[in-house]
């Protein structure tokens, strides 16, 4: 089967100028939060807390607010490009032209993907300024970067479907993914917790999230690196295969 690479380009270049016009808060805003959170863990609570792992505690923190980024832009992005082509019936215009289900899929979640592969970019760059970022394995750390906002971005694309008003687009990420995000190790190591506390934390994905990019970043991990993989390539997979059955059922894309 061929593939509309057209089309894919089309709407992957629809989806950078529409990141583009509202920039400020599309790449400005998401910079500018984790500037600040790099200014306070690093420089005033930072320079007051000893090494960790080897490596200053803001480098030791970072990789999990660069991981908070990357989420919020890959959901935002999908959920809202999605949404806003439901509210204006522009979906059938995708319906009717050339494309699989799966070129669907791929649209979409690429380009949220480049989108935060952008934020990720800029929030590195902010972070060199600071002396945060230390980067012993680039590949391991852009494929943990692509897979995490990839699978944000398919539950971006879940919630867009599922929801009813703008307003509701944000349901999951307040009361699952930022709660999940904060309890899964991202401004402490799971060596400072109960053993109980520390258990539970395993079984948090969010968790393996962050340890994967860490690990890519400074070198340090706290979970085991193949039980993480399966985590982040199997949620691909299922949300992956979700969405696409969804798209073929017509699920609330379909008058």
């Amino acid at each position: 089967m061929s593939v509309n690479w057209t089309g894919l380009i089309t709407m992957f270049r629809r989806e950078y100028d529409r990141t583009m016009r509202v920039v400020v808060q599309t790449l400005i805003a998401p910079v500018i939060s984790a500037a600040l959170y790099i200014f306070i863990f690093g420089s005033v609570i930072g320079t007051r807390i000893d090494d960790f792992a080897g490596v200053p505690y803001i480098k030791f923190v970072f990789p999990g607010v660069l991981m908070l980024s990357i989420i919020n832009a890959s959901f935002a992005s999908a959920s809202s490009n999605l949404y806003f082509l439901r509210f204006t019936r522009g979906i059938e215009e995708i319906l009717i032209a050339p494309f699989s289900y799966l070129e669907m899929l791929i649209g979409f979640v690429g380009s949220a993907v480049v989108r935060a592969l952008m934020v990720a970019f800029l929030i590195v760059m902010v972070g060199f300024l600071f002396g945060a970022v230390s980067l012993v394995n680039p590949l391991a750390f852009t494929l943990y970067v692509a897979g995490i906002a990839a699978i944000f971005a398919m539950l971006g694309i879940l919630v867009a479907l599922w929801a009813e008003g703008f307003e509701q687009l944000q349901v999951l990420n307040t009361f699952v993914i930022t709660p999940l995000t904060y309890l899964g190790g991202i401004f402490y190591s799971i060596t400072f917790l109960p053993p109980l506390a520390a258990s539970i934390t395993k079984v948090n994905p969010f968790f393996y999230f962050a340890d994967g990019i860490r690990s890519s970043m400074i070198g340090y991990s706290e979970a085991n690196s193949t039980v993480g993989l399966f985590v982040i390539v199997g949620l691909v997979v299922v949300l992956g295969a979700v969405v696409v059955t969804l798209f073929r059922r017509g699920w609330k894309i379909r008058a």
